[in-house]
């Protein structure tokens, strides 16, 4: 075992999306974490061994209708630090595994409950998914290209940042006040509010004045000439981010533009238009490639945009490891901490043969796992 967080025991009731996100942070970083999901749920998510979320740790399926499921999943909730479930609000109550029973056998339990909306407000009880919290933020609103619709940021900003990193966030602070009290509390992590948390600078900036509610028109979203996409000869893409000064000055003399006077003014938004439009024109003009190899070296914050292919063979990700497992596609745990550093990718897939392993710890028998398992109990 290895890992900041070995000696944490965490529980997690099987989910899609942020909740098992949160957990794969933990178990990478050394806790103990085992998951209980449905019988039958393995033929739908977690059988693959590339389904990468559900890594460095151990499963169990158990039937949470049946009184014997229900005991094993009290015995283990009552072991462990904390927990994590994605259901909607009252689901866990009705089974009989809410917070009030479970922390009334377990004062130090961390319970960390992950939704879209939140455990209260007019829409908790109604469905939905990360571009809907993402909406309903303004996040969404904010990502896109002028007069067009907003594009929706794959899942990043609603289920892994602003649910599963707070999510895991929480849980570790509630973890370490637990350590000084005694006493363990429910998190309440709702993407809506996560996503409303990672938009805390553009909200801050559009109360400042600086920031405009109209899509690509701001220095960061698209607007600037220098904070941008840009298309090459051989249908690839360039990402500029020369945004101070020096960077910028960087970029207009590796592309041949530094005594253009349309560039004179960087921050003159009024020449933001003309500006593009012209490196747009000089950059069409090599691939991709001669472009990097053009500003390698330098600091004008120019990159290729990679495929998700392309991604995992880049010199710099290759030599430090962003990617790793068997076929090479796996992303590294982050971040990388000094001393008691993450799992392997050795390390890290889930044990599938784990239920009678589990179960003898917590003191079941062969002949009552053998009586669990004729009844469908366990799996």
């Amino acid at each position: 075992m290895t890992g900041s967080l070995q000696g944490l025991r965490v529980v997690e009731f099987a989910g899609i999306g942020p909740a098992p996100f949160c957990a794969m942070m933990l178990a990478d970083h050394g806790a103990e974490v085992i998951r209980i999901s449905r019988p039958g749920q393995a033929a739908i998510a977690g059988s693959d061994e590339r389904d990468f979320l559900l890594r460095s740790r151990r499963s169990i399926a158990i039937d949470l209708k049946s009184p014997d499921g229900l005991d094993v999943a009290k015995a283990l909730c009552r072991r462990s630090d904390a927990l994590i479930e994605g259901f909607r609000p009252g689901v866990m109550e009705r089974i009989g595994l809410g917070p009030d029973e479970l922390m009334r056998d377990n004062p130090r339990l961390v319970y960390g409950r992950m939704t879209g909306w939140g455990q209260d407000g007019p829409l908790a009880s109604t469905a939905g998914h990360d571009i809907n919290y993402v909406a309903l933020s303004g996040a969404l609103h904010a990502i896109g290209r002028r007069g067009a619709r907003p594009v929706p940021p794959l899942n990043l900003i609603g289920d892994f940042g602003g649910g599963g990193l707070m999510l895991a966030f929480g849980l570790l602070a509630a973890l370490h006040a637990a350590a000084r009290t005694g006493r363990g509390q429910v998190i309440d992590c709702a993407m809506v509010d996560g996503s409303a948390t990672l938009m805390t600078m553009i909200y801050s900036l559009f109360a400042q004045g600086q920031w405009s509610n109209r899509r690509e028109s701001n220095l960061i979203d698209g607007g600037a000439p220098f904070y941008d996409t840009y298309e090459t000869r051989d249908g690839k893409y360039l990402a500029v981010g020369a945004v101070e000064p020096q960077f910028y000055a960087q970029l207009l003399e590796r592309m041949g533009l530094a005594d253009d006077p349309l560039f004179a003014r960087q921050h003159s938004r009024s020449d933001w238009p003309a500006q593009k439009q012209r490196l747009a024109q000089v950059l069409i003009g090599r691939t991709r490639d001669e472009w990097c190899a053009l500003f390698d070296g330098s600091d004008a914050c120019v990159t290729p945009v990679l495929s998700l292919e392309e991604a995992v063979h880049h010199p710099h990700n290759r030599a430090r490891g962003v990617f790793g497992g068997a076929d090479g596609l796996q992303p590294a745990p982050s971040p990388r901490i000094g001393t008691t550093p993450a799992r392997t990718s050795e390390q890290m897939m889930a044990d599938e043969a784990s239920t009678e392993a589990i179960l003898t710890e917590l003191g079941y028998d062969q002949g009552a796992i053998a009586a669990m398992r004729a009844s469908g109990s366990v799996c």
